[in-house]
């Protein structure tokens, strides 16, 4: 293996080539080469990062790695979670150990890259979420996973640390059916907006597999909605892929009053493509609207994602149990419903009249 001044085939010698030898992942021997390199130090760094990758070195740049484990998962996320990680890295991870090599980044290097995140601030003199700090230290410390995993890396230095943020707010924002109902009214001078939010918060399904729908998705005879696909935009691109989770694929039932809604919906629509999406808004406009909404209504302003989260409360505060409800919803597991069975605290402040009544029941027939 050897960098060399190019003379060949009309380069004029003022650039450098790499020509190397390396096993490939059969053990069988094969020949690598690159040209037009303007210095010799870029062409020996070439060589160095590619001979590591080839050879699983811990001692490639941390870039390099990175840009491993980025390939060695893309075939295997879906393209939103693959662009949501890519943003991350880019943002936070990368500009940091970008100088530092795989094996080198020690559980220091960890401490001080944490305290520089705890440091930035916005304009507003407003630092990054706890929630969101938790994200980001979750990318790194599976990054390190990963090269521990496959690539022989001894330890992932993240260990020695205490993990960034915490992994959920303190507070989940909602709304009751009463302040939902004050936000929808505000919505019925636009049909697109008022029938969108109609279909979150009755069905509590994710804004992606709202804005996916299609009419051949209702079945308006048997008040079911079908729900098998996804609408995201990455990179300008609009694309519909499967729903987030397995059990996202699901058959909602749906009430008499939403089917009728949403098929007089449909009705006023011009010429309506089977398989073509309904609501042809995005999320940027949805959450236009619940600004508008909320302020006219004069309710406090929640997420777009938080009306999955009032769906669920409501259907908790019906009795309805986590597994009945989770398979509405389409989460993965029960045990992610009951993280909101704190929703309704009116909920506890019942349970505590009920038994009021059962002890003065219990006592009033003893005497």
């Amino acid at each position: 293996m050897a960098v060399y001044k190019d003379k060949w085939n009309g380069y004029s010698g003022d650039t450098w080539r790499v020509a190397c030898y390396y096993k490939d992942w059969q053990g069988n021997r094969k020949k690598h080469g690159k040209r037009g390199f303007k210095t010799k130090k870029e062409a020996t760094a070439y060589e160095h990062e590619f001979l590591a990758k080839r050879s699983k070195d811990i001692n490639m740049g941390f870039g390099t790695f990175i840009d491993i484990y980025m390939g060695d998962l893309k075939p295997q996320i879906k393209p939103t979670t693959y662009v949501t990680k890519e943003n991350i890295i880019e943002a936070h991870i990368r500009p940091y150990f970008s100088n530092k090599s795989l094996s080198e980044i020690s559980g220091t290097d960890v401490l001080q890259w944490q305290n520089e995140l705890l440091m930035l601030r916005d304009d507003n003199g407003k630092g990054y979420a706890p929630t969101y700090l938790r994200t980001i230290q979750n990318q790194l410390n599976a990054i390190f996973n990963h090269a521990v995993k496959y690539y022989d890396l001894p330890k992932n230095p993240c260990i020695s640390n205490r993990k960034l943020g915490r992994a959920k707010a303190k507070e989940m924002l909602f709304w009751t059916k009463e302040e939902y109902l004050k936000f929808s009214e505000q919505m019925k001078d636009k049909p697109i907006s008022y029938y969108a939010f109609q279909l979150l918060y009755w069905t509590g399904i994710r804004c992606g597999e709202l804005l996916a729908l299609t009419s051949e998705d209702f079945d308006f005879e048997n008040r079911k909605l079908k729900i098998n696909k996804n609408y995201q935009v990455i990179h300008g691109e609009e694309i519909i892929i499967t729903p987030k989770t397995e059990k996202g694929n699901r058959i909602i039932d749906l009430s008499q009053f939403l089917c009728d809604e949403i098929e007089d919906y449909l009705a006023s629509l011009y010429k309506v493509n089977p398989k073509s999406r309904i609501f042809t808004i995005t999320k940027s406009y949805l959450h236009h609207e619940m600004d508008r909404g909320s302020k006219a209504a004069g309710v406090k302003r929640i997420r777009i994602h938080d009306l999955r989260h009032s769906s669920c409360a409501l259907l908790i505060n019906l009795g309805y149990s986590p597994i009945e409800i989770a398979e509405r919803l389409g989460h993965e597991s029960s045990v992610i419903t009951e993280r909101y069975a704190h929703l309704y605290p009116s909920v506890q402040q019942d349970m505590a009249n009920r038994l009021d009544e059962v002890f003065k029941e219990e006592n009033e027939g003893g005497e």
